[in-house]
């Protein structure tokens, strides 16, 4: 079974096998190590496939890249001006690979709203959509998948320049400080109602649990959009809520636990 983010099931090995499947018109090549290292924490990348017109010279930037990373490039010609024949391509691999291989779940690479129906059907059939996008892409897609990654993200993860030959992004998440986050009420209630859901008779809810509540309620959530690299220290950054880190009942390892603060 494929791994959500923040799920408590996370200290165990994923195996699950995903198909990444990439829109070259879509997705920029400064993020393909951000991208596999991300997919990796949900299972392997069994199957890796870009599509595109090849024979075009907006694609020479990633062509350098297939072979490293063993990406499968598949061919599309733009047949007709103004029509997206690369998009169509993809869907029909998509559906085929849904029922012809054993996969645990697609990774979708674009940031274009044509693929909301491809994740809502993949999903329907039980399977886990991962998206990938940039902050631009349209709500619906976003929502349609079962986790959505903004791709602004993954950009941190490469090395200290661009694969495109530009110095490294600013759009690299910044690791905040306590003092310097400031959260919003519609986060802080999305945080909340998690911790609710799952807190015991003394408020006390288990982090790995609450991140996959969080992650039920909203696709996009991820805490290095807040400039956190991991939810627990987002938590630890909100003053409403206190944090409580309990050893093991086996002594390997801790589990964090967060609690909502009781007005005194």
């Amino acid at each position: 079974m494929p791994l959500l983010p923040f799920s408590s099931q996370q200290t165990e090995i994923s195996q699950a096998r995903l198909a990444v499947l990439i829109d070259a018109d879509n997705a920029q090549p400064a993020i393909i190590d951000g991208l596999l290292d991300e997919v990796a924490k949900y299972g392997i990348a069994s199957i890796r496939r870009i599509y595109g017109d090849w024979t075009s010279g907006r694609l020479n930037t990633w062509k350098s890249l297939l072979l490293e990373h063993a990406i499968q490039p598949i061919q599309q010609f733009s047949y007709t001006t103004g029509k997206n024949a690369t998009d169509s391509a993809l869907i029909i691999d998509a559906m085929d690979l849904l029922y012809g291989e054993k996969l645990d779940g697609f990774c979708i690479v674009s940031s274009d709203s044509d693929f909301t129906r491809l994740a809502a059907r993949i999903r329907q059939s039980g399977l886990i959509v991962y998206g990938f996008g940039e902050k631009k892409t349209p709500k619906a897609f976003v929502s349609a998948c079962s986790h959505f990654i903004y791709t602004e993200n993954l950009r941190g993860n490469a090395n200290d320049s661009s694969l495109d030959g530009t110095e490294e992004d600013e759009t690299k998440p910044v690791v905040k400080s306590k003092k310097d986050f400031k959260v919003d009420k519609k986060v802080l209630k999305l945080l909340h109602d998690a911790v609710d859901d799952l807190a015991d008779d003394t408020g006390w809810a288990y982090l790995g649990g609450v991140g996959q509540k969080i992650n039920n309620r909203s696709a996009d959530f991820d805490p290095r959009n807040y400039g956190f690299k991991k939810l627990g220290d987002l938590f630890k950054a909100i003053p409403q809520f206190e944090i409580e880190d309990r050893p093991q009942a086996n002594g390997m390892g801790r589990h964090i636990y967060i609690r909502w603060k009781k007005k005194r």
